[in-house]
């Protein structure tokens, strides 16, 4: 019966171990991806912007301003992001707190896209307020 209990330890410190390293490449992975999309708006490079947006998150903008997404991204004037202040990643979403706005991300088959920004807090138990969103 020993057998079997220390098979089930070790793949639970596995799991553990594996889930860690997973979390972090996840934080990472969203991380970048949050500090691409804040460099293409800051350079005013919003084709880069706009490939950055997930599906969803750039069909709304697009049909918000009832036009391209470039031109709607620069409308929204989105605060310039500053630097990385913290990331949370839960499975394939991700909240990147910057110093001037906070971004939400999904993770896709191409990678990490941002579904919300301009994002500020609430009251606690409120969600954010975002200016850029997805339906």
């Amino acid at each position: 019966m020993s057998i079997p209990l220390r098979a089930a330890g070790a793949l639970l410190v596995t799991a553990f171990l594996c889930g860690c390293g997973a979390s972090t490449a996840r934080e990472d992975g969203a991380s970048a991806a949050g500090r691409r999309f804040a460099a293409a708006l800051a350079s005013g490079d919003y084709r880069t912007g706009c490939e950055l947006l997930a599906p969803e998150t750039r069909d709304e903008v697009e049909e918000d301003a009832k036009g391209p997404c470039g031109p709607a991204l620069r409308d929204l004037d989105l605060p310039s992001a500053g630097p990385v202040r913290g990331v949370d990643a839960y499975g394939r979403d991700a909240l990147l707190r910057m110093t001037s706005d906070t971004l939400f991300l999904s993770q896709f088959d191409s990678g990490w896209l941002v579904t919300a920004a301009g994002c500020v807090p609430q009251a606690p138990d409120e969600p954010y307020r975002c200016s850029l969103k997805g339906g």
